[in-house]
C-alpha cells in the first residue's frame, strides 16, 4: 500500500475541517407536515386529466393511495424519462468515454460503464433508495425501503405506493427514476480513473461510493427533510448530488491513483473521436428526460426545462469553440462535445427555476469555464483526471448552482435564489465527497488493491483486465 506521506495528511486534515464546519452550521430544524423539498422534489402542478384532478393526500412519508388519485399522463411521461436517463448511460457516457480512451482500452471503459449500471441498480433496490428518499434525520433516510419493501400495486383494492416526494406517481416509477439518477453519477466517476484502476477495485469503490456518499448527499438535498433541502437550496435535477459529487470524487479518485504511466510526456491519441460524438449526441437527448423529467409532472415547468436545457447545451458547445478557436487557433469536435455537455452540466441544478434567456448566459458562461477547468485549472492542479470528470462536470456543477442562486425567478418557480445558501450546499457536498470519497478509495485499496502492475497497464486493460480486444 502507498505510503502515507505529509501531503495525503495535510489533504485529510484540510477536507475534515471543511466537513465538521458544513456539519456545525447544519440546521436540525424538524421536518414540517407536508413540507417539499424545493429542488427535484420541487412543487408538483395539478395533473390535467380529469381522473387525476382528485387532490392528492398530504403524505409526509411513502404509503398507500387510490389508484385513480395517480395522473396517467405525468406517470407516462416520467416513464419516459426514466428512459432517457438510462439511455444517458447506456449507450450514452459507454460511448462518449470510449471514443476517448486509447485503444487498449476501450472495451475495459465500456464495461467498467456496464457493470456500475448493474451493480448500482442493485444496490438501490437493496437500500440506496431508502436510505435517499425516505424520511429519517436530516443526514440519512429510514429503512422502510429496503430491497423495494411496500412498492405494492393492490389491484384487487384500488391501491398503489407513493412517494410523499411525488404523490401522484407511482412509486415504482418515481424509484426507478432516480435509480437511473444514481447510475449515471456512478458512471460519471469511471472518467476519471481509466487506463489504470483494476475492474474489481472499480466494483467495490462503487458499491461503497453509492451507499456511503450518494445516498446521503441525494437525502440531503432531494427529500424533504434533508438538512439542506430545509435550509432552501436549490438543485432542480442534480447539479450538486450528481455533478458535483461525481466531479470531487473524480478529482480525489485521479489524485488518489497517480498519473498514467507516461502521462505529460507521450501522446494519449484518443481511440474514436466519432464514437464520443455520439456519446455527446445521447446524451444531449437524454439529458430532456434529466432535466424536464425533475418537474415530475408533464406540464409547463416540465416544458421551459426542456427549453432552458437545450439553449444552454447550444451556447455551452459554441462558447468552448469560441475559446478554443482564440487559445488553439482552431476548433475541434472535443470541444464542441465537451461545451454541450459543460452547457448541460450547469443548466442541471437551475432548469426548473430560469428563463430562456438566463439559460443562455448559463450555457455561455459554463462553456469558458469548463475549457478553462479542463485545461489551465487541470495543468495547475497536476492530477490526471483521464476525461476531465472535474473539468467539465465539478466546474460545471459548480457555476451551475451558483448562479441558479443568482438567475432563479421567482415567477417561474415561485422560490427565489440566494447565493450564500447555494454556496453552502456547493461546500458541504464538495467536502463530504472528498473525505468520504479519500475513505472509500483507501478502503478498496486495503481490500482488493486499486491500480493495474505496470506491465498490465502498458499491454491494456482490455487484454489484463478481460482477455478482449477490439477487432482490426
Amino acid at each position: 500500500m502507498r505510503g502515507l506521506n505529509g501531503r495525503w495528511w495535510w489533504a485529510m486534515a484540510m477536507a475534515v475541517s471543511v466537513l465538521a464546519m458544513c456539519l456545525i452550521v447544519a440546521p436540525a430544524r424538524a421536518q414540517a407536515p407536508g413540507l417539499t423539498a424545493p429542488g427535484l422534489a420541487g412543487a408538483v402542478a395539478p395533473a390535467a386529466d380529469p381522473v387525476a384532478a382528485a387532490p392528492a393526500p398530504a403524505l409526509t412519508h411513502p404509503g398507500r393511495v387510490p389508484q385513480a388519485s395517480i395522473s396517467g399522463a405525468d406517470t407516462a411521461w416520467m416513464m419516459t424519462s426514466t428512459a432517457l436517463v438510462l439511455l444517458m448511460t447506456l449507450p450514452g457516457i459507454a460511448l462518449f468515454y470510449a471514443g476517448m480512451v486509447r485503444r487498449k482500452s476501450v472495451l475495459n471503459t465500456m464495461a467498467c460503464v456496464v457493470a456500475v449500471a448493474a451493480l448500482v441498480s442493485v444496490l438501490w433496490f437493496a437500500a440506496g433508495y431508502s436510505l435517499a428518499f425516505t424520511p429519517g434525520s436530516g443526514w440519512l433516510g429510514g429503512t422502510q425501503r429496503l430491497w423495494f419493501a411496500g412498492l405494492d400495486y393492490l389491484q384487487p383494492l384500488g391501491m398503489v405506493s407513493v412517494s410523499h416526494v411525488a404523490p401522484h406517481l407511482p412509486e415504482s416509477v418515481f424509484a426507478m427514476f432516480q435509480l437511473t439518477f444514481a447510475v449515471i453519477t456512478a458512471a460519471l466517476i469511471v472518467g476519471a480513473y481509466v487506463e489504470r484502476m483494476r475492474f474489481s477495485a472499480v466494483l467495490w469503490f462503487t458499491g461503497l461510493w453509492t451507499l456511503l456518499v450518494y445516498a446521503p448527499v441525494a437525502h440531503w438535498v432531494w427529500e424533504p427533510g434533508g438538512w439542506l433541502a430545509q435550509m432552501g437550496a436549490l438543485d432542480f435535477a442534480g447539479g450538486s448530488v450528481v455533478h458535483i459529487n461525481a466531479g470531487v470524487a473524480g478529482l480525489v479518485g485521479a489524485w488518489y491513483l497517480r498519473p498514467r504511466r507516461g502521462y505529460g510526456r507521450e501522446a494519449f491519441e484518443p481511440f474514436n473521436l466519432g464514437l464520443t460524438m455520439a456519446g455527446a449526441g445521447l446524451l444531449w437527448v437524454g439529458w430532456f428526460g434529466f432535466n424536464a423529467g425533475s418537474a415530475l409532472a408533464a406540464d409547463g415547468r416540465a416544458g421551459l426545462a426542456m427549453v432552458v436545457t437545450h439553449i444552454a447545451a447550444a451556447a455551452g458547445a459554441l462558447s468552448w469553440m469560441l475559446g478554443e478557436w482564440l487559445v488553439r487557433r482552431s476548433p475541434s469536435l472535443l470541444g464542441l462535445c465537451s461545451g454541450l455537455v459543460a452547457g448541460l452540466v450547469a443548466v442541471t441544478p437551475a432548469a426548473g427555476y430560469i428563463t430562456p434567456g438566463s439559460a443562455l448566459l448559463l450555457g455561455a458562461v459554463a462553456g469558458l469555464a469548463c475549457y478553462w477547468g479542463a485545461t489551465g485549472l487541470k495543468h495547475l492542479l497536476k492530477v490526471d483526471d483521464s476525461l476531465d470528470v472535474f473539468g467539465v462536470h465539478g466546474i460545471g456543477g459548480v457555476v451551475g448552482a451558483l448562479l441558479t442562486g443568482v438567475l432563479a425567478d421567482k415567477a417561474v418557480s415561485g422560490v427565489e435564489g440566494h447565493l450564500l445558501t447555494q454556496a453552502i450546499g456547493v461546500g458541504a457536498v464538495a467536502a463530504y465527497s472528498a473525505v468520504a470519497s479519500l475513505l472509500v478509495l483507501w478502503l478498496t485499496h486495503v481490500l482488493v488493491g486499486l491500480r493495474v502492475d505496470e506491465n498490465d497497464e502498458q499491454t491494456g486493460l482490455d487484454i489484463a483486465q478481460h482477455r478482449e480486444r477490439i477487432g482490426g
